[in-house]
This record gives C-alpha cells, structure tokens and sequence, in this order.
C-alpha cells in the first residue's frame, strides 16, 4: 500500500491511496468518521435562562460547538464550561470557558443565541469523550474518497477543528490496527 498526500493545510487534506481495495478504502473512511473519538459539550445545566428559546434548544445549539480535543483523551475524561451573558448582545461560542488549560472550543465565533435586552443565560456544560456512534456531533470532520481504479484511490478529509485531518487519519490507522490485533488474539486461541 502507498500512500501519497496531494494537498494539505489545517482543515483538510487530499491524499492518494494506492495498492489497495474497496473493502479497505471504505473500513478506513468508516474509520475516520466513526470510530475517532473526540470531545463534545454533552450535558447543559441551565442556572439561569430568561431568552426567548428554550433551555433545550440553547443546550442542542451548544452541544454542536467543536471542541479541540488534544492526544490522551479518552472515554473517562471530562472537561466542564461555563457561559454567562446579559442581553443585548450575540453569543458566540468563544464565551464558552473552559476548566482546562489545554481545552477550548476550536471556532470562536459560531452563534449560539440572540440575546435582547434585560436577558439572561448561565450555564454550567460538560464536555466528554466519545464517537459518532454514538452521537454525529463527536465527529471530528467529514471524510470522502473517490475510486480512480479497483486499487486506487482519492480521499479528501476536512477537520471540523477537534484536531488536524492529519491527526484525524492517524487515529483511525491505529483503531483499525488495534481491531486487526483484537482479532489476530481471537483467532489465535
């Protein structure tokens, strides 16, 4: 198998994957989308929301902010956010405030509600660790590839800003090895 990367920057990146099948290319786009987890806001406390919307609205808004989700994380780990805003003004999600030093939403200005005046939003937020099983918004970006022949083949990535796409590939290269090494003890026995 070879690979060969055709662009790449920050948010995407275009590569060439050759000397391979269709059984892999798609396992491995699977990969990338499914099986790589990443941070995302999960639970919303609402201490205080005198808005127009509600609190169910504002807590599904929220939980689609990208998180930057930095190597070591895993299912036990949990960052929790605060946001507090008084009206008029446009939240974005760069108010969200992390507990972690390491931690932060990766687009700053993403809307999360119109505030008018005189209104109010407090809120307490938990991000956790997880994958696109188990919700589309732990998704670290969309992936896509395109066959040139029956062994050839495009793949485009573009992060959603957890991580770089690069990052993003080799996460799904070691899910893939640690199933095939699952399976290998399995069949071994």
């Amino acid at each position: 198998m070879k690979l060969s990367v055709l662009s790449s920057d920050e948010k995407s990146l275009k590569f060439r994957l050759e000397d391979t099948n269709f059984s892999f290319a798609n396992a491995f786009r699977r990969a990338m989308i499914n099986g790589v987890g990443s941070l995302a806001i999960d639970q919303v406390t609402f201490y205080e929301n005198s808005s127009a919307m509600f609190d169910e609205y504002i807590a599904h808004r929220i939980g689609l902010v990208p998180i930057k989700t930095p190597k070591g994380y895993d299912e036990k780990d949990e960052v929790v956010f605060s946001l507090t805003a008084d009206g008029p003004v446009t939240v974005l999600s760069k108010e969200l405030a992390s507990t972690s030093k390491d931690v932060a939403v990766a687009n700053d200005n993403i809307p999360i509600i119109k505030l008018a005046e005189g209104q109010k939003l407090k809120v307490d937020c938990k991000a956790v660790f997880s994958n696109a099983m188990k919700s589309s918004k732990f998704q670290p970006g969309l992936v896509s590839y395109k066959a040139i022949d029956d062994t050839t083949f495009e793949f485009y990535i573009e992060s959603f800003g957890q991580m770089p796409p690069v990052e993003i590939v080799h996460r799904a290269l070691s899910i893939i090895s640690d199933d095939l090494k699952d399976v290998y003890k399995e069949v071994k026995k």
